[in-house]
């Protein structure tokens, strides 16, 4: 498969914010997220990407066309604790199902070294099984499990 992760640059924000709301879109299913006066919904705050360090922004291509982004922060990094997070994960439904998001998963976890804790919103069951599954694959098995009122996190090393 013939895919890229690129760091998205402060030139492609607007590709990425028009990428955010299909993302918006889908996750409505699982949250009480409504168009605003515009038709739209409304703006994901993704200027802190190229404001605050440490942010990640990335686009994915397959074959040379956008299909999806990854946004990742490090959380806690004044502390001892610090760790990465996958903030948020999208793939185009069109190219759902290929494995493209199990490998993006996997190479976005080597591109960050260190601990990480990945969560998903209870009632998005389908988020559960994706990262339950690809955090699996990516450790054989090593990771922890925490289930909490209103999410639940794997935590790993990568």
């Amino acid at each position: 498969m013939d895919y890229e992760i690129k760091i998205a640059t402060l030139e492609h924000k607007e590709i990425l914010s028009n990428l955010l709301q299909f993302y918006i879109y889908d996750f409505s299913e699982f949250m009480e997220l409504q168009f605003e006066a515009n038709g739209k919904y409304g703006n994901y705050p993704i200027d802190e990407y190229w404001s605050k360090d440490p942010n990640y922004p990335y686009l994915i291509s397959l074959n040379g066309k956008f299909v999806g982004f990854v946004l990742v922060k490090l959380k806690n990094r004044e502390e001892d604790d610090a760790y990465f997070s996958i903030a948020e994960f999208f793939i185009a439904k069109k190219y759902r199902r290929l494995g493209l998001g199990r490998m993006v998963a996997k190479d976005i976890f080597d591109m960050h070294q260190g601990k990480w804790e990945v969560y998903q919103i209870d009632n998005n069951k389908p988020a559960q099984l994706f990262w339950k599954k690809a955090i699996e694959e990516y450790t054989g098995g090593k990771f922890t499990e925490r289930i909490e009122v209103g999410r639940r996190t794997q935590v790993f090393i990568s």
